[in-house]
């Protein structure tokens, strides 16, 4: 708190000597009007003043009106942050106790000042940071200013003023300052966690650099050891990164930490003049398949075609999953040249879905179909399709310019 104030509030030494002025002067006149001493409680006027400038004046940092930081640090009470917040306590509880010889209600009352202070930082827009931690922190230089104080008027043999009194005092102002504060935080503030702030950006970033590298090791696996990648981007999704690369060769992109590769495109995505035969390239494309798409290839069927004709005519290679007659979400499409050189490649790593048993066969399909739209069918597919969050068995069947949709498991006509 004190670090971030001293940067936070230009002049701010210059405006705790005015405010100390005009607080400390008349708490001095006042005490020798009375006869009384003021030299102390001049000083504990002033220290509560340095407290106010040092925590409430606007700055320019800090969480937004409405928040505060829950986040508890891994060195909660020894961080550079924490002992600032404890010494700037600590003595304004010591100089109270001197004063009024009442550290149990002393103690009590510099920690309301804490909450209080934290509060005023989360509702008002100063451009300050409430926090648990310096809450914390502050409250413990409180309860050791006020034990400080208490060994010094023993020291001294100054009797404490009404123990009993003072024991009572304390604990139920700590009670009630307790409850009233966390009723107003409860009610009308926001927690967020800095620290996991901090933790999970830090975690990114380190992330985002292992991502770089991977996908630099992947598109020089893909394109050959002499590609220079130009331009990387990193985008998060959820918990994964989706990184895309730019090289001399062409754009690739994948997931991180999955390490699973999504598309790559060359940009020579023309034909080659090559020889190999529909055998070949398809040869070629499972071994590239399964260095790279391990997951993809596993309990797949190889399909292939080709695009084009003549010498520089192309192929494209899918590979795709089923279970028990149902199309699976898993994708895997190659396009190769007949030099078996792979131009480009989407994939889509699924993990096979538990389906329920399909109820409704093709013919059935084609009747609920024809039924519901009046015209004759043209094509079925089976395929696992996601339905409010939940994988479902699903016949596609087309019709005319209207393609339905039908539960496979249920019959319910979903389209």
């Amino acid at each position: 708190m004190i670090e971030a104030s001293i940067k936070a509030v230009p002049g701010l030494i210059v405006i705790f000597l005015i405010l100390a002025a005009l607080v400390g002067a008349p708490t001095a006149l006042i005490a020798k009007a009375r006869n009384k001493p003021w030299p102390l409680g001049t000083a504990l006027a002033t220290y509560v003043v340095g407290i106010v400038s040092v925590t409430l004046l606007p700055g320019d940092a800090g969480l937004e009106a409405g928040q505060c930081d829950t986040g508890v640090p891994e060195h909660l009470f020894t961080s550079t942050s924490s002992l600032l917040n404890i010494a700037l306590f600590a003595p304004g509880a010591f100089l109270a106790v001197l004063l009024f010889k009442r550290p149990v209600t002393v103690a009590a009352a510099f920690g309301c000042l804490s909450g209080a202070v934290e509060l005023i930082q989360s509702v008002a827009n100063l451009g300050r940071s409430c926090s648990v931690t310096d809450f914390a922190a502050n409250t413990t230089g409180a309860v050791v200013g006020s034990l400080a104080g208490a060994l010094w008027l023993r020291q001294r043999q100054q009797p404490r003023s009404k123990p009993v009194r003072d024991l009572l005092w304390g604990t139920s102002l700590a009670l009630v300052g307790t409850i009233a504060v966390g009723g107003v935080f409860h009610s009308r503030i926001d927690s967020v966690d800095v620290v996991a702030m901090d933790d999970q950006k830090k975690n990114l970033a380190e992330s985002a650099v292992q991502a770089d590298e991977w996908i630099n090791t992947a598109a020089k696996g893909i394109y050959g050891s002499d590609t220079q990648v130009r331009e990387t981007a990193t985008e998060r999704r959820g918990s994964r990164l989706k990184i895309t690369a730019q090289t001399n060769r062409g754009s690739i992109a994948g997931w991180w930490p999955e390490k699973e590769l999504e598309s790559a495109w060359s940009s020579n995505n023309r034909g080659d003049e090559g020889t190999f035969s529909k055998q070949q390239v398809a040869t070629v494309t499972d071994k590239f398949a399964r260095k790279w798409f391990p997951k993809n290839v596993a309990g797949s069927k190889q399909l292939i075609r080709s695009i084009g004709d003549g010498p520089t005519r192309a192929y494209v290679v899918s590979y795709r999953r089923h279970a028990d007659g149902v199309l699976l979400p898993m994708r895997l499409d190659l396009t190769v040249t007949t030099t078996g050189r792979v131009i480009g490649f989407t994939a889509k790593a699924v993990k096979d879905p538990h389906l329920p048993s399909v109820t409704i066969d093709e013919a059935e399909a084609r009747r609920i179909a024809a039924q519901a739209t009046g015209l004759p069918t043209e094509s079925t597919l089976l395929l696992a399709q996601q339905i409010k969050g939940k994988w479902r068995p699903l016949w596609l069947v087309g019709s005319g310019k209207r393609d339905v949709a039908i539960d496979a498991a249920t019959g319910e006509l979903l389209s």
